[in-house]
């Protein structure tokens, strides 16, 4: 069904003029029921005016006194006396509103945190950016990188979550048509279960590895030379002799 050109404009009239139901003017015009019962309470759509679909040939008095009769109905748009040509969608990044462009590079921060998959040209199409500013975002050379913190662009209003949805749906399939064509699978990338890495023996000790790696062992008598703990009193009886021999050496040369 084809909505009215001022969706909101349209049923702040029907909601003034008319008795049909919010669920029938939510659906006409595209918004949600709490949204048209916002406009009805005066909490939504405050200053804008009601245009009305009968003068504008959108909708018949017929049409609105039938649906008012039957709650169950829902409304009709009529007939255009116009053809208008179809609407192409534009190629290339999406228009982004002046006071949201400052939030950009936030949004580009979150996308190649969280959906790293993404490629340049889907995160340009859902933020509505080009290539050079995300390059400068992911290598921190962005002029405002200091206060960029990455932020949902979801919540800033820059695309919608379905539109997210598909982008990452579409990144996910790429990337495994990729994984299948080289011959990988998604257990190449896990941890091995635990059942098979329970039964493995423990690592061999250094003096083991070091056979391993073709050096010849340590004999036993160093290594009990190395181990071997000295007496104090042995040590500086020692020292003692050796002092006495080098004056009594001196001695005899003179």
């Amino acid at each position: 069904m084809t909505q009215p050109l001022m969706p909101k404009a349209t049923a702040v009239w029907l909601v003034e003029n008319t008795a049909l139901t919010f669920d029938q003017i939510a659906e006409y015009c595209g918004l949600h029921v709490l949204e048209v019962k916002g406009i009805a309470d005066g909490d939504v759509a405050a200053g804008i005016k009601g245009m009305d679909p009968v003068a504008a040939g959108q909708l018949s008095r017929a049409e609105i006194e039938r649906c008012q009769n039957d709650s169950d109905a829902r409304l009709k748009s009529s007939e255009s006396k116009h053809k208008l040509p179809p609407v192409v969608a534009r190629k290339g990044p999406r228009y982004t509103p002046v006071s949201r462009r400052q939030d950009r590079p936030d949004a580009i921060a979150w996308l190649l945190r969280y959906h790293p998959e993404l490629s340049d040209a889907q995160v340009g199409k859902l933020v509505g950016t080009t290539k050079p500013t995300i390059q400068s975002v992911r290598d921190r050379s962005h002029w405002n990188s200091a206060n960029i913190k990455p932020v949902d662009p979801v919540t800033l209003g820059l695309c919608s979550q379905i539109e997210l949805d598909e982008a990452v749906q579409k990144a996910a399939k790429k990337l495994e048509r990729e994984r299948k064509k080289l011959g990988l699978s998604e257990d190449d990338t896990t941890l091995l279960p635990t059942s098979e890495t329970a039964g493995r023996p423990a690592d061999p000790y250094p003096a083991e590895l070091e056979a391993a790696a073709g050096e010849p062992p340590v004999p036993a008598a160093q290594e009990e030379e190395k181990e071997r703990e000295y007496d104090p009193d042995s040590v500086f009886a020692k020292l003692k002799d050796v002092t006495t021999g080098d004056d009594e050496d001196e001695n005899k040369d003179q």
